[in-house]
């Protein structure tokens, strides 16, 4: 891959394409079994009707454990509340890949249900952006996975990086819309429609049949979870170990620790990237059948190291991204000149 830096304030700027199409090709090629592992993850419906449950079964019942204790409450809104939202945000990145049911219709009004602890409403959103990302991995202007010029150049420094990293969810909620105008169809509309009426149902009963205390308690789990889920839980350290360059040249990185348990194996991102119709219960098999293409790629086993590693590391910053020029853009893009 050819990378031109013209300093440290500026992006990693690629002048080929992503990595992703050619390794799929020549993993084709050389392991045709591969095709086998397409499909869908059977099991995924029922992990995410089990998870989503107790999480709003928790919110309901968050009134009784604030009377209790506030660090019994903080403590479970944080282990278990927290890791819930960031496994079903998960679920619903699988869902978005069609992997959970054979029709395309029936993952989308899947991914509404995942959508649920989420508060807002986010699956259809996300299922064009992270296509976009998919297609256009790293083009200026359309890949709103990375950070803008604008987070880069005033989240700098150690208390620069804690300050986004505690409320990077935040931006990756907003950068989208503000990058690239969101295509509104019918599936959009109707994810905006359920998930309103699923939170004036849930708060609604809440207030009418217990009290508006309860209401408000659930409120403050299910918004407190979010937070944590987009930055203190370790879990989040997927979104900085999938793309952020640690070893210049590579711009795609795997995670092979334990909390692929909890992640559909998210962790696996080479992987997931090269082949996004294999569900993450099955990438596993992937590497084990095609070594010779993921075991001399740089991965790590810590997504806890990857966050503290971004943080307190100098020569990682917002900017620690690839980019690929956007010819759509002409003159008109974020790119410094070239020192």
């Amino acid at each position: 891959m050819a990378i031109h830096r013209a300093s440290k304030n500026d992006y990693y700027w690629a002048d080929d394409k992503e990595p992703h199409v050619q390794r799929r090709q020549d993993i084709l090629k050389a392991h045709p079994e591969v095709k086998e592992l397409f499909g869908i993850n059977p099991k995924m419906k029922y992990f995410t009707l089990l998870w989503v449950s107790l999480h709003m079964t928790i919110a309901a019942f968050s009134y009784q454990l604030i009377s209790i204790s506030w660090i019994l409450f903080l403590l479970i809104t944080y282990i278990v509340g927290s890791t819930i939202v960031h496994a079903m945000f998960l679920s619903v990145h699988e869902i978005t890949h069609d992997l959970a049911f054979e029709k395309k219709s029936h993952n989308n009004f899947f991914s509404f249900f995942a959508n649920i602890p989420m508060i807002f409403p986010y699956a259809m959103a996300f299922k064009y952006y992270h296509g976009v990302h998919h297609w256009s991995q790293g083009t200026d202007g359309e890949d709103t996975d990375i950070p803008t010029l604008g987070e880069a150049m005033l989240f700098r420094g150690f208390i620069g990086k804690v300050i986004w990293f505690i409320s990077q969810i935040l931006f990756y909620a907003l950068r989208p819309m503000i990058v690239k105008k969101l295509k509104i169809n019918k599936w959009v509309v109707y994810n905006f429609i359920f998930q309103i009426s699923a939170m004036t149902l849930f708060f609604g009963g809440l207030a009418i049949y217990v009290s508006t205390a309860a209401a408000l308690s659930a409120l403050f789990y299910l918004l407190l979870s979010l937070l944590f889920a987009g930055g203190l839980n370790p879990v989040s350290g997927h979104f900085i170990s999938e793309h952020y360059v640690f070893e210049e040249g590579q711009e795609t990185y795997s995670y092979y620790g334990p909390l692929n348990l909890v992640t559909f194996n998210v962790g696996y991102h080479n992987e997931h990237h090269d082949f996004p119709r294999i569900p993450g219960c099955r990438l596993p098999q992937l590497r084990k059948m095609a070594p010779e293409f993921y075991d001399n790629l740089h991965s790590y086993n810590s997504w806890v190291a990857v966050n503290w590693r971004f943080l307190t590391d100098k020569n990682v910053t917002l900017y620690s991204r690839t980019k690929r020029e956007n010819p759509a853009l002409k003159k008109k893009n974020t790119r410094p000149a070239r020192a």
